[in-house]
């Protein structure tokens, strides 16, 4: 019988060579070969069988795999030796016979049973079925098992055949990868740190049977280690390890932190290094502790990575090599945690104070003043900036700028409670909320003084003490608005009221800065449709020399010709057209409607004369100035000789060697240039002989005096000395009376312009009055 068995099965083995030449067939073959053994076992009559028997059966039993034949009820026909001593038995006749219901836990055995069935009632084999291992050894094993149909010569299926490897190594491999992919994907996705390093210890327990583990995180000032992640220590050994000092002798976590290197530690009921720790983990039944440190790409400790066996020992090198790569993932997920953090933080913060932003603060007050809503409180929102910070940035630089926002922010923060918001918005201005206060208005007004004063305090930079104050505007919730935007608008307003009323002062928002407020946006508005519409118009007023008594130029002087309010005066809208910008479109329009109307009164065969057009600081600052003027001379075909530009005082001093570069660009161009109002502004002697202009306009305020005033006939007179020493002519400005003209002839004035000679005029009435001064002339 069973030499028939021998012969089927090398029947099954040709079949399979032809069918399918791959390693499972070939591991049947050789159980066809082991029971080949067996025969000649029973026919010892026959040397040369028994002879290569005996190799075969050599050959298999030095194979690691389990080989082995069943009978259609399971039991055990013959196996290699691995097969019976892993099933526990001695020899090949004890397991003869048993079943794996004989051996193994009856779960395990009715698997195996289920499998066997199948192959039995289909014939058909299974390959490569990766299951579990009956046989632990203390580890958790796999094996790669394939079974075929066992059959006699008739083809009659009488039992199973059967080979299983081990594949514990690769499942292990396989399973680090899956969680090593598995962990960087919820880095990738951001995961809590805690969650991932729950999942990182979880899988190097399962890859290290009888270990568990633990995360510590190095604390802000590097003196102790503070919980990360041990979800499978018990809670009163996860409170021994919280807060674990950091030292040359702190067990192995604290050590190996200190040190900056791994600690090994394979008893920690003798180790040295356990001293003073030993007695809080004995309870817990550790004896090995084996401490990794977790290091950012600079090789600076993020915490500890720690592994507790119950069993005096080292790690392994498998273990070493697990415990490097959790080591690795865990700094990964920490700096990119961090990183995060940091992202976030600037988003939200503000990078040189450390202040929330505006962003941050717009979202989190909407639910604070929903918190006090219902309360008797109010919140208070103060808007505030710091006065004159740019003479700080300009003279000392910008570093020490920075320094002292930074000082100013660290004293605001100390003059608040926990429950208020410091924020920085931009520059120098900060956003204070007082949040939930009594609605007493002194008490109000008194904790935002103490803000100012604090504020005020000397600084100390670079070896100098400086001062700030700062304008505040101040709104109420929910007095002075309801929403956050209304509050900071109001506050917005206020603030800005107190640096019209000279800086340093505190205003609170009233109904009537409001209406100031919306009556601005309304000239704004009305102002920018008059640039679109032009109803614009000039005026231009007559310049006269005192020593021929003719006309030589004019000064253009812009009007606003608004269709429901009338004629409007520059005084009314230029600071507003300065404050917005709109002066240097309003600035273009007037420069070239000057320059063409010029150019008309010249193509009509009036006499030549210079205009004189003002210019704003806002168009002066614009680099291409020059470039701009010498176009519209251009597009309007005016000699630029004909052209006059008036500059102020204080214009030019903002910065004098920008101001000299672009005079001379224009002058390149072959534009005159004139100082205007001049004595009001601060130029020095030395800067005014620098400067390539041609005139001096002494300002109305010196003028309008004259003769009453000895004062203004000094200052005006020294004025019109000093010009004609620097070789430069001298227009005085406002004369109306002609004992004024007498005293500046005296003077040796040369030019004059006011009421005194004509008053501006439309430039129809300048054009007639032009012709009638030419008539007298022709006349003469």
């Amino acid at each position: 019988m069973l030499f028939r068995r021998l012969c089927l099965v090398r029947k099954t083995r040709s079949a399979a060579l032809n069918a399918d030449n791959n390693a499972e067939t070939r591991r049947l073959i050789a159980a066809g070969n082991r029971l080949a053994k067996e025969v000649a076992r029973l026919f010892p009559s026959e040397p040369d069988i028994a002879d290569s028997h005996y190799w075969l059966e050599t050959m298999i039993n030095h194979v690691p795999d389990y080989i082995y034949a069943k009978d259609t009820e399971g039991r055990f026909l013959i196996a290699n030796e691995v097969t019976v001593a892993d099933n526990g038995l001695t020899s090949l006749q004890e397991l003869v016979g048993k079943t794996d219901f004989d051996l193994h836990p009856h779960e395990f055995a009715a698997a195996v049973a289920e499998t066997e069935r199948q192959v039995i009632e289909t014939g058909e084999p299974i390959l490569g079925l990766e299951e579990r291992a009956m046989v632990s050894k203390g580890r958790d094993r796999w094996l790669m098992t394939s079974k075929v149909p066992l059959r006699n010569k008739r083809g009659k299926i009488v039992g199973t055949v059967g080979i299983s490897r081990d594949i514990s190594e690769r499942k292990a491999a396989e399973r680090l990868l899956e969680g090593q992919a598995r962990l960087l994907e919820m880095v990738a996705r951001g995961e809590p740190l805690d969650t991932f390093f729950h999942e990182l210890i979880r899988l190097v327990e399962l890859l290290m049977p009888g270990i568990k583990g633990s995360i510590l995180l190095l604390s802000d000032d590097g003196r102790q280690l503070l919980l990360g992640a041990a979800p499978s220590l018990d809670e009163g050994c996860r409170a021994a390890i919280q807060g674990v000092e950091v030292g040359p002798k702190a067990g192995s976590c604290g050590t190996a932190a200190w040190r900056g290197e791994q600690v090994i530690v394979s008893d920690v009921l003798t180790d040295p290094l356990w001293e003073a720790e030993v007695d809080l983990v004995a309870p817990f039944g550790f004896r090995a502790c084996w401490s990794t440190p977790i290091f950012s790409r600079e090789r600076k400790v993020l915490g500890t990575l720690a592994l507790y066996s119950g069993q005096v020992g080292v790690p392994s090198d498998h273990h070493q090599e697990l415990i490097a790569m959790a080591a690795r993932l865990a700094g990964i997920a920490i700096e990119r945690k961090r990183a995060e953090d940091r992202i976030s933080f600037m988003a939200h913060h503000d990078v040189l104070t450390g202040l929330p932003n505006r962003a941050l603060f717009e979202a989190e007050v909407a639910g604070k003043l929903e918190s006090i809503r219902q309360r008797e409180q109010w919140a208070v929102l103060a808007f505030l900036d710091l006065d004159n910070f740019k003479l700080i940035n300009d003279n000392l630089g910008h570093a020490a700028g920075d320094e002292l926002l930074k000082a100013v922010a660290a004293r605001m923060r100390a003059a608040v409670r926990k429950s208020d918001v410091v924020v920085r918005v931009a520059g120098d201005e900060f956003i204070i909320l007082l949040n939930g206060v009594p609605t007493n208005r002194d008490v109000i007004l008194a904790r935002l003084e103490d803000i100012r004063t604090a504020i005020a305090m000397p600084v100390q930079l670079h070896g100098r003490s400086l001062q700030v104050t700062c304008s505040m505007g101040v709104a109420c919730f929910p007095n002075h608005g309801r929403t956050v935007s209304e509050l900071l608008a109001n506050a917005d307003l206020a603030m800005y009221r107190a640096k019209e009323f000279g800086r340093n002062n505190l205003q609170v928002f009233t109904q009537e800065m409001a209406a100031k407020a919306h009556e601005k946006l309304e000239w704004q508005e009305e102002l920018r449709a008059a640039i679109a519409r032009e109803e614009f118009v000039l005026h231009f007023q007559p310049q006269m020399s005192l020593s021929s008594g003719r006309i030589f130029a004019a000064e253009a002087l812009l009007r606003w010709k608004h269709p429901v309010r009338g004629v409007i005066s520059p005084a009314t809208f230029i600071p507003l057209a300065e404050e917005t910008g709109l002066i240097v479109p309003i600035g273009e329009w007037v420069l070239r409607a000057a320059c063409r109307q010029l150019k008309a009164w010249q193509d009509a065969g009036l006499p030549p004369l210079i205009v004189s057009v003002n210019v704003s600081a806002r168009q002066f600052r614009e680099r291409d100035w020059a470039a701009r003027v010498a176009a519209i001379l251009s597009e309007t075909g005016l000699d630029a000789r004909y052209l006059e530009l008036e500059l102020t005082e204080s214009l030019i001093m903002q910065d004098v060697p920008g101001a000299v570069a672009m005079m001379h660009e224009l002058e390149a161009i072959g534009v005159h240039l004139a100082i205007d109002d001049f004595g009001t502004g601060y130029s020095s002697l030395s800067a005014l002989k620098r400067f390539p202009v041609r005139r001096l306009k002494i300002d109305r305020s010196f003028v309008e005096d004259i003769p009453s005033d000895p004062e203004d006939e000094a200052i005006t007179a020294a004025i019109i000395s000093l010009a004609q020493k620097l070789g430069l002519r001298v227009v005085a400005e406002g004369v109306e009376s002609e004992a004024q003209v007498e005293f500046l002839q005296q003077c040796g004035c040369d030019e004059i312009q006011g009421y005194f000679f004509s008053r501006p005029l439309p430039a129809g009435e300048f054009e007639a009055m032009l012709r009638r001064s030419a008539g007298r002339t022709d006349d003469v």
